[in-house]
């Protein structure tokens, strides 16, 4: 990580990590094996037979209940239409709350969908108990309630309560959205998109924010919503049987980001950071940053891929067992390194909530070897496309200017002769300007006229790379233009174009070399090319 920084800290603005996307089952202490279940109807209610008719009564009892409180509360309640992305369809529901600056329930789907049950049968054989009945585990497709809250400590979260017994829950919530809450709360200004913020005033206060996530407080929160939305027991019940919930992981991601000034590097970066990767994010080294020892008996997967999510949208994974290393490009703005557990069990972790600062601090460390690894191999020249951008045509209001091109004479004489009389040309015309160029290319007026002159002066100015004092018609280089211009003259006259010559024209013998450095590095760079050339042909 510090490698990381210490690279690229010249073109970010700042980095946090955090919590992002974590996913939690509940599951009913007291009613999640046969013989509780058998208890609690038999001991606590006083049934003397389980019976499917006595489960259904229950299911029935809360189904009732969450259709009277949407209606009572005027919560939209719907059936979740079949390729509908739940989330995109209750942001309207989600911005009317945000904007009335409430909190609560605004949103329920039903959904019809696998779950966890129990089987009741009768037994093959005479009991001497004739109420007895078999209770199993099994797995039965029932309705499952989508409660769509926004909580004043947690922001948005998602809680999905199953109709039939035990009534297992399962909770979807975002670091991010519970940073943005403490931010607000100590009034702390910042700039979010999606999940990511993208400008904070107090870089410091949004890690503090970040880290402040604790099981104390998602219990708390989780504690709540499951008793206000959940089945219902009686006084009686409670105090007969434990009906509290046990929270565990079952999902888990935590990112860490990396939020730059500008656009241009970020895909620059990724798409080496890809092709680097591929090659030499092996088994071995995955392993290595995974904190974990290699061997044949590893369960799942070991690879690296690039998924295409969208068009222009790539994805980078490192997969080991059931987790994965990703990292992906977001908005132009910022590059995000994320580590995603479905099962905690392959870190040696346990998932009790109680144990999320255990997972915190080791998956710190996987983030942070994966990014001492991608430093190490970005540590390289990258491609960036400026001869490229500056030969496509541009459009200053509405004048469209064409691109300038390298191999273009006329360019690079005016560039000539305006870096190496930049001292005075502020103070030149441009007809005095073609004189110059005349004079010091020893040209003619019809081989290069001054209605050409100005036709490039105002490409360069197009440009950005000239700019003129109005008051005086003089002309001068930008410091963008100084430059390019060094960068053009240098490339075309000291540097390709004796590389070009050696390699096309005459190649001098080396053996035979004038004492010169510079003749030298010329040699050095000829062994260089046909190094490049003859790996790119083996590639």
């Amino acid at each position: 990580m510090e490698t990381f920084t210490k690279l690229f800290g010249s073109l970010l603005v700042f980095v946090y990590h955090c919590f992002d996307r974590v996913v939690i089952n509940g599951y009913l202490n007291g009613l999640s094996r046969p013989e509780q279940v058998v208890h609690f109807f038999r001991t606590v209610l006083g049934i003397p037979v389980v019976s499917k008719e006595v489960l259904s009564q229950r299911t029935n009892d809360y189904q009732r209940w969450v259709e009277s409180f949407a209606c009572n509360h005027r919560i939209p309640i719907e059936w979740a239409g079949k390729g509908v992305r739940k989330e995109d369809y209750v942001l309207p529901a989600m911005r009317r709350l945000v904007k009335n600056n409430a909190y609560g329930v605004y949103f329920i789907f039903k959904s019809m969908e696998q779950g966890r049950t129990f089987r009741i049968t009768v037994p093959k054989y005479p009991t001497q108990d004739p109420n007895h009945r078999i209770l199993a585990h099994q797995t039965s497709r029932f309705t499952h309630y989508y409660f769509y809250i926004r909580d004043e400590v947690l922001g948005p979260i998602i809680v999905r309560m199953a109709s039939f017994f035990p009534f297992h829950a399962t909770y979807w919530l975002n670091g991010h959205s519970f940073m943005e809450q403490e931010l607000n709360r100590k009034q702390v200004g910042f700039r979010k998109n999606d999940n990511a913020f993208l400008a904070v005033d107090d870089v410091a206060a949004l890690q503090m924010a970040a880290d402040r996530l604790s099981p104390q407080i998602i219990r708390k929160q989780l504690d709540y919503w499951t008793l206000i939305l959940g089945p219902k027991f009686s006084k009686k019940e409670r105090s007969q049987m434990s009906l509290s919930r046990f929270y565990s992981i079952t999902q888990i991601e935590y990112c860490r980001n990396f939020i730059f000034k500008r656009h241009f590097p970020i895909h620059k970066i990724f798409e080496r950071s890809c092709e680097i990767g591929l090659w030499r994010l092996t088994a071995n080294r995955i392993s290595e940053i995974f904190g974990v020892r290699l061997n044949k008996r590893l369960n799942g997967k070991l690879a690296t891929v690039i998924d295409q999510i969208e068009h222009g949208h790539h994805v980078f994974r490192a997969f080991w067992k059931h987790a994965f290393l990703k990292q992906y490009e977001k908005f132009s703005r910022f590059l995000r390194n994320e580590l995603c557990s479905n099962n905690l069990n392959d870190f040696g972790l346990r998932k009790g909530l109680d144990h999320l600062d255990a997972v915190r601090q080791r998956f710190q460390a996987i983030t942070d070897r994966f990014a001492g690894f991608q430093a190490q191999c970005l540590n390289v020249h990258v491609d960036f496309p400026l001869l490229q951008k500056i030969s496509l045509p541009i459009t200053a209001g509405s004048v469209r200017h064409p691109g300038i091109k390298i191999h273009d004479t006329r360019i690079i004489r005016l560039l000539e002769v305006l870096l190496h009389n930049g001292s005075t040309v502020g103070g030149w015309t441009a007809k005095q300007i073609h004189q110059a160029v005349l004079t010091t290319f020893q040209l003619s007026p019809k081989t290069y006229g001054l209605n050409q002159l100005r036709y490039d002066l105002c490409k360069l100015k197009g440009h950005d790379l000239l700019q003129r004092d109005g008051r005086h018609y003089a002309y001068r280089l930008t410091a963008k233009g100084v430059d390019v211009a060094l960068l053009f003259l240098f490339f075309h006259k000291r540097l390709c174009g004796p590389l070009a010559n050696s390699r096309f024209h005459h190649k001098p013998d080396p053996s035979n070399r004038p004492n010169s450095k510079l003749e030298a590095a010329y040699h050095k760079a000829d062994k260089a090319i046909e190094n490049i050339v003859q790996l790119l042909h083996a590639a």
